[in-house]
């Protein structure tokens, strides 16, 4: 049986959701409950991983949360190496907006025989860098460059490229820390064209943007230096 789009997928298809995400890098696992306490009340899953992240700590991130939460755990790696079996599901990504045929097809590859041997739901995921102000640390590793905001034709021809390769979900995303997020105009454009799940991540920092994000057509809203800051100032 496939395990490609199932209970995990059809969750974020039928509602609305916001998702945390965590960098295993900046994990500390002795404030996992605290952790767990402060995530939103309207939480559907918390996502994990980094661009930087050592061996093992992706593991041991997730090991953790699934002792704290029963809240599914989503693998958003940065490397196959980040990849665990005791994980949830995984957005199987490729990096659509940039010519590194790394982390197109390579890192995939590497990641097949981890796959196999879990029993991870596989969620296909184009993934798009988009410009959010500044230059992101998904950049720096992957060696690719954004995309401009105002190059919609680009972004648009890329998320249909996307789409025909038989993606399932594409994830717009400005990078961690970014000074703003995608735009709504981006967002709307897409949901025109695209049958796609939409998610959207980097530079989110309010619910009014949230709101005027999902308004626009996203279906899944990513969190995540916004609330690692909400973290450090316990």
């Amino acid at each position: 049986m496939s395990r490609i789009n199932q209970s995990i997928f059809k969750k974020i298809k039928n509602q609305k959701s916001l998702a945390i995400l965590i960098d295993p890098d900046k994990f500390e696992g002795s404030s996992v409950n605290q952790l767990v306490e402060m995530l939103p009340k309207e939480i559907s899953f918390i996502l994990v991983g980094g661009s930087t992240v050592d061996d093992g700590d992706a593991e041991n991130c997730v090991r953790a949360l699934k002792k704290a939460t029963d809240l599914p755990i989503v693998l958003f790696p940065g490397s196959y190496r980040q990849i665990t079996k005791h994980a949830d599901a995984l957005f199987f990504m490729s990096l659509l907006s940039g010519d590194n045929s790394e982390y197109l097809i390579h890192q995939q590859r590497k990641s097949i025989d981890c796959i196999l041997a879990s029993k991870l739901e596989i969620i296909p995921t184009a993934y798009i860098l988009i410009d959010g102000g500044k230059i992101t640390s998904v950049e720096r590793i992957s060696q690719t460059n954004a995309i401009p905001q105002d190059d919609l034709k680009y972004i648009l021809d890329t998320v249909m490229a996307g789409e025909f390769m038989g993606k399932s979900c594409v994830y717009l995303e400005a990078g961690s820390g970014a000074e703003f997020p995608v735009s709504t105009e981006i967002v709307r454009a897409v949901k025109a064209i695209s049958s796609m799940i939409i998610i959207v991540g980097g530079g989110i920092r309010t619910q009014k943007q949230q709101k005027e994000l999902y308004e626009a057509g996203a279906d899944v809203i990513v969190i995540g230096t916004a609330f690692e800051q909400k973290m450090n100032k316990l």
